[in-house]
Order: structure tokens, then sequence, then C-alpha cells
């Protein structure tokens, strides 16, 4: 019996992503809130402290070199929960100290924040490299909408459920929830990891690495850098995850401005948008039912297919501001989220080939790095996307033209990102050319999914 992971074994791994989705969306949104309406705190206060969590992420290359270094990545993923669990409590203590002590209060909370990104760091990037080593290639883009989709319903139960349990507010209420819910995602994590990783043979179409030469990081890096694959794919991630971040913030008050939508309206848009994200991640690893064998090669296209389409989803939402009473707005966004959620998916699940074909026992390593240029291009994105928006604004006098020229970028940023996704060569062609069969869901054998998570 080989070590792969049959898709009970991804299904765990998912598990521990609904866990860390759990954590993180108690601290980056209900923090949030709580610190701006019932602290009456600055907005920038949380915005900085936010806006660590993804800085912190550059320790990445350097997490993943350590799980390359000693060649197992159970311990990461464990670790990296309970530093993830237990800040995002101690930052919900700073919170609510902050209304009796505010220096003392966000000392606490910047802590908390830290060993937010450095345990959110640690459990992500290893939980992905674990997927890199041990599925099938054909498996890999079902891996990846898996895993995604698990920690966004992280988000959407714990969202729900944990706002039904702070209402009313009370500094109480928020450390008892927020205690609860780090708990629980530290039992869940140690129960899915439970004997998941193997060692020995791994799967069938990935070469067999070294052991990782325990060289220093730097050294190791410079090595990494050097790889044309990962140099690229390095560019890649970062540009089409800015274009991908930058319209977050401002997609609504655009619909409030270029449309006149009321706020529940547009709340309800970007619910129509994740529903495009999710129809466009199952489109990726379903896309194996239309074709009865397919390669990495497929993958490509689908990113580079993704970055076109959000690029035109984005120039049409610039056209479309301009004339609000012929567009429709809710049709364009969807498919602006179907685009986006197209390309992430199909973007990782490369991203884990190309991690596991070098051989060279650095996939770590490969990881981190593009986990890194990924969580710098979120905390540029957001905050730069209404900082272009309001700049516009001062040389134009109409808001909705303001706002379409933002979009325009974003788009031509796709369009950038989608040119480099083109260029990127495979570190093994042998690999990269090999037809594989493609993943089809309505094809999983009963005993596959009974199996205990290898094959």
């Amino acid at each position: 019996m080989s070590n792969e992971l049959g898709w009970l074994g991804i299904i765990r791994l998912g598990l521990v992503q609904t866990a860390l989705g759990a954590v993180i969306v108690l601290t980056t949104s209900t923090l949030n809130r709580i610190m701006v309406v019932e602290l009456a705190l600055p907005a920038m206060l949380p915005g900085f402290l936010v806006a660590v969590h993804h800085m912190v992420q550059l320790a990445r290359p350097h997490i993943g070199h350590g799980s390359d270094v000693g060649g197992r990545r159970t311990p990461w993923i464990v670790g990296g929960m309970l530093v993830l669990a237990s800040s995002g409590f101690l930052a919900a203590l700073g919170t609510t100290l902050m209304s009796s002590s505010l220096w003392v209060g966000s000392v606490l909370a910047f802590i908390g924040f830290f060993g937010i990104g450095l345990g959110s760091g640690a459990t992500g990037t290893s939980l992905l490299v674990l997927l890199a080593k041990q599925v099938r290639t054909e498996r890999k883009p079902a891996a990846a909408t898996i895993v995604w989709f698990m920690m966004i319903a992280g988000f959407a139960i714990t969202a729900g459920t944990a706002g039904q349990f702070l209402d009313p507010y009370t500094p109480a209420r928020l450390l008892t929830v927020t205690g609860t819910v780090s708990l629980i995602a530290i039992s869940i994590t140690l129960l899915a990891i439970r004997g998941l990783e193997k060692t020995g043979p791994i799967a069938a179409d990935t070469p067999t690495p070294g052991k990782a030469l325990a060289l220093p990081f730097r050294h190791a890096l410079i090595e990494v850098w050097q790889d044309q694959s990962a140099r690229r794919f390095t560019v890649f991630v970062f540009i089409s995850m800015l274009a991908y971040s930058l319209q977050d913030l401002i997609l609504e008050p655009f619909a409030g401005i270029a449309f006149g939508m009321t706020p529940g309206q547009s709340t309800a848009l970007a619910g129509t948008q994740h529903g495009g994200v999710l129809a466009g991640m199952i489109a990726v690893a379903a896309s194996g039912s239309l074709f009865q064998r397919a390669s990495t090669r497929l993958l490509r296209l689908w990113t580079i297919g993704g970055c076109i389409a959000s690029a035109i989803a984005l120039i049409s939402l610039s056209w479309g501001g301009l004339h609000p009473l012929h567009w429709n707005l809710s049709i364009n966004v969807f498919a602006l989220g179907f685009a986006n959620g197209a390309f992430a998916v199909a973007a990782i699940a490369t991203m884990m080939v190309l991690a596991s074909q070098s051989g060279d026992g650095r996939e770590g390593l490969r990881m981190g790095l593009w986990g890194a240029a990924q969580a710098i291009a979120f905390a540029i994105g957001g905050f730069l996307g209404t900082v272009a928006a309001d700049v516009a604004r001062q040389f134009v006098s109409s808001p909705s033209v303001a706002y379409g020229i933002v979009f325009a970028a974003e788009g031509l940023l796709f369009l950038i990102a989608a040119q480099l996704a083109a260029a990127i060569p495979h570190t093994n062609k042998a690999a990269a050319t090999e037809s594989v069969r493609a993943p089809r869901f309505g094809d999983v054998a009963l005993h596959e999914i009974m199996d205990g998570g290898t094959q």
C-alpha cells in the first residue's frame, strides 16, 4: 500500500483548515468590530493589528525550511494551531482590557495578532506541503477545492454560531466564546491529523525527493530562487493576489454609490460574489468530468483563463458603473466571483504540483515563499484599493468614474498575471507533460471513502 492520501485523508486535512478559519474569523472580523463599535476606538488600530497578522507571514519561508529539514509536517501543523489558538485568545483578552487600559490592552493584542500570523503561517504552509507530497496530481485540483471550501465553512459556521453567543456583548462573553472556539480548534486538529502523515513512498506521480540538506536558510532560499519556475510563480502569486485583494473593500461602497444599493442589498451582493467563487472552485475540481484524461496543462489553462475572465469582469464593472440603469450588477459580480474562484483554486493546485516536482526536498521552503508573497499582496491590496479610490476621486468629479478607474487598473493587473502564468515553466517536464486521469467526484469508489485516509 502506498502512502498517498485518499479522499478521507484530504477531508481530514480540510478539517484542520476549518479549525484555522474558525479562529481567524473571530480575530480579523469580530475583534475588529468590537474595537471600532463597542469601544469607539479609531479604525486605524484594528487595521494596524490585522496588517501585523499579514506581515508576519514573511516568516513562512523560514517555517517551510524548518519543516523540510525536520522531514515531518505534523509537528508544525499541531504546533502552529496551538500558537494560533492561544494567540487568538490573547488578542481577545487584550481587546477586553482596552476599555480600562488602552496601552496594556493594545500591547497584549499586538502580541496576540503577531502570534496569529505565526501560527496560521505554520499550520497553513505545512498543511499544503503535506497535500503536495501525498496527493496524486489528478486529485490536487479537488484537494485544493476541498480544503479551501472547508476553511470558508469555518469562517461561516463560526461567524454564525459565535455571533449568537456574543449577544448581548460583554467582555466575559467574548473571552468565553473565543476560548471555546480555540479549544475546539485544537481538539479538531489533534484528532484530524493523528496518524495521517506517513513516511516512505509518496504519490506515484511525484518524484521521490532527496533528504533536505541542512543548509542555512539563506543559502537554501538562494538555491530555490534560482529555480526559474519558483521565481516566476512567486511573482505571479504576488501580482494575481494583489489584483484579487484590491477589490475587497471597495466593491460594496461602489455598489452603493454607483447603483444606489442599500447596505442590505450590497451585503447580499457580497454573498452573490462568494457564490460565484464557490462555483468557480467546483468547476475546476470537476473539470475532469468533461475530459477523460487531463494533465497539469489543464490547471494552467484554468489559471490563465481565470485571470483573463477576472480582468474582463472588472472592466465590465467599470463600464457598468457609468450605465447603472442598463447593467445587471449581480450577474457581473457573480461572473467576477466565478473567475476569481477558478483562477485561485487552479493556482493553488499548480502550487502543490510545482512544490513537489523538483525532488530536492525543499517543498516547504517553496510553499512558504509563495505563501509569503500571497500574504504581502493581501496586506497591501485591501488598503491600497481604498487609497486608490480616494486619490482618484480627488481628480475625477464622478465617484463612479473614480471607482471605475480602480477596477480597470485591477483588470490590467490580472492581464499581467495571465501573461506571467503562461510563461511559467515546469521544473519537471516529464511530470508536467504526463497525462493523468482527471478528478471526478462522481467516480469515487466506496472503499476509497471508507479507507483510513490513505490508499
